[in-house]
């Protein structure tokens, strides 16, 4: 749970933000890249996910009814704290992660294992500010982390084909191309 009435506010606009990005197009014809395919397939887990709990899913243009409402959403997407994740980046800053929210059970099922995702995704995602840090080059930071490359590869492709798998089973659902992040590309 955050705290301040604000920063959750933001965490959960945040959220919809994220999840706008995979939001479902009705007839929006062929789908679009791998990132749109994932981001489709979270979105119809996490939906799923939040409506099974009474909740309705957050979107850019619908605002939750009250303050606590806001904060169940938040809390039944992200999880609660404590986050059961953590990685700290070479610059020393760390990064966690909840293992009991929507978007934790949506990467789970895409990703087959959430915890090894967590760690690669998040090695994968900052291997630039990783190389700025270290003041070496994104290929010597890169060789560095070449079985992380690996796994995330190999991770992304497994969420790739669950997606697929999910969207062709959901009625109604083709990916929307607002681009987000899933953990697009190495």
């Amino acid at each position: 749970m955050i705290p301040h009435p604000l920063a959750r506010t933001l965490a959960l606009a945040a959220g919809a933000l994220l999840l706008a990005g995979c939001a479902s197009r009705p007839g929006a014809g062929p789908a679009g890249s791998p990132d749109d395919t994932i981001r489709a397939a979270q979105q119809v887990l996490t939906d799923r996910c939040l409506t099974g709990r009474g909740l309705t899913p957050p979107r850019p243009d619908r605002r939750a009814g009250s303050a606590a409402e806001e904060e169940r959403v938040a809390d039944a997407l992200f999880g609660r704290p404590p986050a059961e994740l953590s990685l700290t980046l070479a610059n020393g800053v760390p990064v966690r992660a909840h293992t009991d929210g929507c978007l934790a059970t949506a990467q789970r099922t895409l990703y087959g294992d959430q915890e090894r995702w967590f760690r690669v995704s998040t090695v994968v995602n900052n291997l630039k500010p990783e190389a700025a840090y270290r003041h070496s080059s994104l290929a010597a930071v890169r060789a560095r982390h070449r079985a992380d490359l690996t796994a995330w590869r190999h991770l992304r492709a497994h969420a790739l084909d669950t997606s697929a798998r999910i969207l062709r089973a959901t009625p109604h659902t083709t990916p929307h191309t607002t681009p987000h992040t899933t953990g697009g590309h190495p």
